[in-house]
């Protein structure tokens, strides 16, 4: 579908990541920041370490929920080390008033940075603080270092009384510094003035929230915004894998292009169920992150897991490694499968045991929705990127080039992955990275960048939600479950 394109007179181009703010003494504040005590004791898990789905003991369980994917070797000459997350002296309520560990590349720490209550998405400020959407309180929260020493704290609302806030984005226009935010149903554009969102001007309302009420709503709204001042917005799925969001208006399931000036919204992309994930990459092209569905059925007519004829079954076994989540590279049209096709990282399509392949896998016709390709051929559609192991939840989505990380990891994009919620054994939360490869404009195999969210018995103490370059060539990353801001990189 075509679209119409704001004027990008007047945009100033922030490189990716944080490279827009990579200043010497903002570094050196972030850097002195970062410091803290330990955290006490090696006591049993606190409260927020359960996981959904309550721990599993199982020496199956136990062995698979140590490593957090089916992820690539590390880059060459890069080696890891588990260290102990460093907790400042008034951050160590639950869950860190026991020792937390994380497994991170050799050199560098972690450490509790702040504790903000369901920490969401990020964003930094012209003026160098962080912003994060704090969506279950429906605010969102302004971080600045302190050369002190500590960490910055619970930090300083901006924004409250808005409906499970998430995106949020900066642009320059015309001189005038502008911050975007998404709520569930609306996005709002703010003047920017002296570090603080000023006049509210309505973008677009109205988006697809809790109404009509599906089986499987997701209100989220993720945002980035073009070079041409053009904004993408997701507008996920109402269901796990249902039909009707294609008949809804404005669509669900979809990306959507929104001009800024006028408001008006067209569909980008089809087929993403939960594109969380939104981030241009070194090529200017738009990117997708997408949570795929949950419990599908077995989509061939043949034996699997003891079920002569599987075909519609919902096999656990099956279930637990497909459909493949998606990393997509976007252009207007494209058709990313969902809920007609799923991508099948098997490399014999159906076959128990089958190796896993993530590079480019093919389409499935849905065996519920699309039994025997007789709605849509899903030959015919291009073939996702990349794939990511089933369930793993990925969220927030960050090109690192042009930001002060360090080699090889600025070559490459990080994600957020939250983890699974009904997988046995469950899906590890971690920060997977993939590298970027100019030649061919796309990414690589993933790679473990960041775990040990999870403990061996299943149980989870975190679970990453963004994962933003900062200035010190440090990744800031936000933690819904315990509630926290974390500084990983660089010792500081």
């Amino acid at each position: 579908m075509s679209t119409h394109h704001a004027s990008p007179s007047s945009r100033r181009r922030r490189p990716a990541g944080a490279a827009a703010i990579g200043l010497a003494a903002v570094a050196s504040l972030l850097l002195s920041a970062c410091g803290g005590g330990s955290s006490s004791g090696e006591a049993g898990a606190g409260a927020a370490a359960t996981s959904a789905h309550g721990p599993s003991t199982t020496a199956a369980a136990t062995s698979a929920t140590t490593a957090t994917t089916a992820a690539a070797a590390a880059p060459k000459g890069v080696h890891f080390a588990r260290v102990a997350l460093r907790v400042p002296a008034g951050a160590g309520a639950a869950p860190f008033d026991s020792t937390r560990r994380l497994t991170v590349p050799a050199g560098w720490s972690a450490a509790v940075w702040a504790r903000v209550d369901a920490a969401r998405f990020e964003v930094w400020t012209p003026e160098h603080a962080l912003l994060v959407s704090a969506s279950a309180a429906g605010r969102i929260v302004r971080l600045t270092p302190r050369s002190d020493g500590a960490a910055p704290g619970a930090g300083t609302t901006i924004l409250a009384g808005l409906t499970q806030p998430q995106g949020m984005a900066f642009d320059r226009v015309g001189g005038r510094e502008l911050l975007y935010v998404a709520e569930s149903n609306r996005v709002d554009r703010y003047d920017w003035s002296n570090g603080r969102p000023g006049n509210r001007t309505t973008v677009v309302d109205n988006l697809p929230d809790t109404d009509p009420v599906g089986d499987d709503v997701h209100r989220a709204k993720s945002l980035v915004v073009a070079p041409d001042h053009a904004l993408y917005v997701t507008l996920a799925s109402s269901t796990n894998a249902g039909l009707a969001d294609s008949q809804m208006h404005p669509e669900r399931g979809t990306i959507a292009r929104i001009d800024p000036s006028s408001g008006r919204l067209s569909i980008y992309a089809r087929g993403a169920r939960n594109g969380e994930g939104l981030a241009f990459d070194p090529d200017g092209r738009l990117w997708t992150a997408v949570n795929n569905r949950d419990n599908i059925m077995y989509p061939f007519h043949r034996s699997y897991g003891g079920v002569q004829d599987a075909f519609g079954q919902t096999i656990p076994a099956y279930v637990n490694d497909h459909p493949a989540e998606e990393l997509a590279k976007l252009s207007d049209g494209r058709n990313l499968g969902w809920p007609l096709c799923n991508p099948d990282p098997d490399v014999h399509p159906g076959e128990a045991g089958s190796a896993l392949s993530y590079d480019r896998p093919a389409f499935t016709p849905d065996a519920h929705n699309n039994p025997g390709a007789t709605k849509l051929d899903c030959s015919k559609l291009p073939r996702i990127e990349r794939g990511i192991p089933a369930h793993s939840a990925p969220l927030g989505l960050h090109f690192a080039q042009g930001s002060a990380l360090p080699k090889p990891w600025r070559d490459g994009a990080v994600l957020a992955l939250h983890g699974s919620w009904n997988r046995h054994p469950p899906r590890a939360p971690a920060l997977a990275w993939f590298p970027w490869n100019a030649a061919k404009h796309t990414v690589g195999d993933q790679v473990a960048l960041v775990s040990g969210f999870q403990l061996p018995s299943g149980d989870r103490w975190g679970r990453p939600v963004d994962a933003l370059p900062g200035p010190d060539g440090a990744l800031y990353v936000t933690d819904d479950l315990a509630g926290a801001v974390y500084r990983i990189g660089p010792n500081g």
